[in-house]
């Protein structure tokens, strides 16, 4: 991992004026755009992508960003009928806990809800649930553990079930547009306390509530460049390693210091509490390689949360030419 980072640094580093911060005014030429721009995928799993956005100016890393956090649409609950909730937590923020409970289904499935639709939807735009749950005591003696003495002492989200409207049974199932965690703890209750609740969700966007966001973060960072310019031997090389985050600086065979991969500064600036080692290192960053992060909640894959970003900035890009044109 670390030589294939170093080789593509090398291949796809760019040269560009230090003084430019992307706001020069140069002619935007698009074959000079598609030569220089790359993206690079370091790391991806079912949940975190971690990949390089290289030859772009930092408004374009910004604006994938931004639409991947408050513009990239998802499911989440808007609605919550509170038939009877005797449990110590208020209505409001009951239904605010709820709200926040992550849901699997693609919400590029759904309609968004106009203004004159009705308050419970219909099959297109809207998923309905119910959590319907009561404490009681059981007949259990010598026993501390309030899990064993009392019968939902513990509301979890995986007790929220799918109620199908309309054809929705037939095109849907539960494990496909439920909750993706059903260890998230609601309330705890004692006899007496009941749940009965209708739960409606549909399709949102993060601009509007921070529930509809599909990622848990979004962010991105300049690729650091670490220069020596002179030798570090022996005590010196090691003493700057230590300077870096693991992996950062390398010790050959000589006993000399070098960069191994600057991907993994933290940009702590430890190395100018040491004068002597600090006169011969330069630290920078490269102005046009964002190393971007992205951590889907789970309903989407965080690769197709990054492209339906882009779709959303080719939707807006195609409505302003129009307009300009118009």
């Amino acid at each position: 991992m670390v030589e294939k980072s170093k080789l593509y640094m090398e291949q796809y580093k760019t040269k560009q004026d230090p003084n430019d911060y992307g706001l020069a005014d140069d002619k935007w030429s698009f074959q000079r755009f598609t030569e220089q721009m790359k993206i690079v995928v370091v790391k991806l799993n079912h949940l975190e992508m971690e990949f390089d956005l290289i030859g772009v100016h930092p408004a374009i890393a910004n604006a994938f960003r931004r639409l991947m956090l408050s513009e990239v649409p998802s499911m989440a609950i808007e609605k919550v009928y509170i038939y009877n909730n005797t449990s110590i937590i208020q209505d409001e923020v009951l239904a605010h806990r709820l709200g926040l409970i992550p849901l699997k289904a693609d919400a590029r499935l759904f309609d968004f809800v106009q203004d004159d639709a009705t308050d419970e939807g219909n099959e297109n735009n809207t998923l309905e649930f119910e959590l319907k749950a009561k404490c009681v005591k059981r007949n259990v003696k010598d026993s501390s553990n309030f899990d064993h003495i009392y019968k939902n002492h513990k509301i979890h989200s995986g007790q929220i079930k799918w109620k199908p409207k309309g054809k929705q049974a037939t095109l849907y199932k539960e494990e496909d547009v439920g909750v993706i965690h059903s260890d998230i703890l609601i309330s705890q209750m004692r006899p007496g306390h009941e749940f009965d609740l209708k739960l409606f969700a549909v399709k949102g966007v993060g601009k509007d509530h921070a529930k509809f966001s599909p990622v848990a973060t979004a962010f991105y960072r300049l690729l650091p460049e670490i220069t020596l310019n002179r030798k570090y031997h022996g005590k010196e090389a090691f003493l700057l390693q230590k300077c870096f985050s693991p992996g950062v600086i390398g010790i050959d065979d000589n006993d000399c210091a070098y960069v191994k991969d600057s991907r993994y500064d933290t940009c702590s600036r430890n190395v100018y509490r040491y004068p002597h080692l600090a006169e011969g290192v330069t630290l920078s960053r490269i102005r046009d390689h964002f190393i971007f992060n992205i951590e889907s909640v789970g309903a989407m894959a965080p690769q197709i949360i990054f492209v339906e970003a882009v779709k959303v900035l080719k939707k807006k890009c195609r409505t302003l030419l129009e307009e300009l044109n118009a």
